[in-house]
């Protein structure tokens, strides 16, 4: 693919308040999975792809995110930030790029983790339909993970005659996975979308069928194999789990670790420049970059972070997060 013939977008503008304690440091795009940023796969996709150009829309902590990947000459492509000053919707969020955006594009949301599948079939697609869009998709057994996200009606020749965002029923196996690739006329279909009666937003699917309505052709792609959205910490801990798992022995250690002699570790993610002081058992858990840890009890379904710990036990049980400092504990 000819590195200028589409430009690559990711939205990493949102604030994330169900990832509370997280959410107050760190924007959800750079929280680690395997000891990199969520949005660095992301990067590193549209890399594969043969996209160098990509522009980030930030928000909520942006200065974090560009302190962390910087002008993208580490991952072999340029980043260009755009600063979103209300957040009212994916499609606003994408109208605010129209200006820096001069060619298709592949649109990632920022804060969900892909483990990729088919991805260049989205672009074959969207030759052969010679434009409109092409929609990241998976078939999904669980109707109420499509009831969180958006479900896709096809017509018999395979396009899509209709999107709904969290639609209440479910009449196929088709969910949106966050993932898209429009043309420049997505921008004339945000113009005339109109803000929702239920979320008061400008959604993306709505400006999707308004391309429908403009006889413009859009298709589904079954592309990824999973996709992990994430919303609270849980969902951070499950994507580090899963990629520990495929990992030789069951677990990931950073570089300039030290671990007491004693220490038992299973099925976890360390980060670099950690210690572990006391002979405990990690099962289960995520150790954040540069964390002491000094807890003389052993961490299973924890999350260690260099300013404390969250639960995920607790998280489970109880719904909400329990957050444990040095000094004390709170949910």
């Amino acid at each position: 693919m000819n590195e200028r013939e589409f430009q690559g977008v990711i939205l990493a503008a949102g604030r994330g308040s169900r990832m509370a304690p997280f959410s107050e440091n760190y924007p959800k795009p750079i929280l680690p999975v395997g000891n990199k940023p969520v949005i660095q796969y992301q990067i590193e996709t549209m890399h594969d792809l043969g996209i160098r150009d990509i522009v980030v829309l930030i928000g909520h902590k942006g200065f974090e995110l560009s302190k962390v990947l910087g002008d993208g000459s580490q991952f072999g492509v340029s980043i260009r930030y755009v600063e979103q000053s209300s957040t009212l919707g994916i499609a606003h969020a994408v109208g605010c790029l129209e200006p820096h955006i001069d060619r298709p594009f592949l649109l990632f949301l920022g804060d969900i983790f892909f483990v990729p599948g088919d991805v260049p079939r989205l672009f074959e697609l969207f030759r052969q339909q010679g434009g409109g869009a092409v929609l990241g998709t998976k078939e999904e057994h669980n109707p109420a993970a499509i009831r969180r996200n958006f479900s896709i009606t096809l017509n018999p020749e395979g396009f899509v005659s209709r999107v709904v965002e969290k639609p209440r029923h479910t009449t196929n196996r088709l969910k949106g996975v966050g993932m898209y690739l429009f043309d420049l006329t997505v921008f004339d279909a945000i113009r005339r979308t109109p803000r929702t009666a239920m979320r008061d937003e400008y959604e993306i699917t709505d400006s999707i069928q308004v391309m429908i309505q403009d006889g413009l052709p859009v298709r589904p792609c079954n592309c990824v194999v999973d996709d992990i959205n994430l919303t609270t910490p849980a969902d951070l801990l499950y994507c580090n789990l899963m990629l520990a798992r495929s990992s030789p022995n069951g677990i990931v250690i950073g570089s300039n670790t030290s671990l007491h002699e004693g220490v038992h570790i299973e099925s976890s993610v360390i980060g670099r420049n950690v210690t572990v002081r006391n002979a405990i058992s990690i099962r289960n858990s995520v150790v954040f970059d540069e964390t002491d840890v000094n807890s003389e009890t052993g961490l299973d379904n924890f999350i260690v972070t260099p300013t404390g710990m969250v639960d995920c036990n607790y998280g489970i049980q109880n719904g909400r997060n329990l957050w444990i400092n040095s000094s004390r504990a709170f949910a």
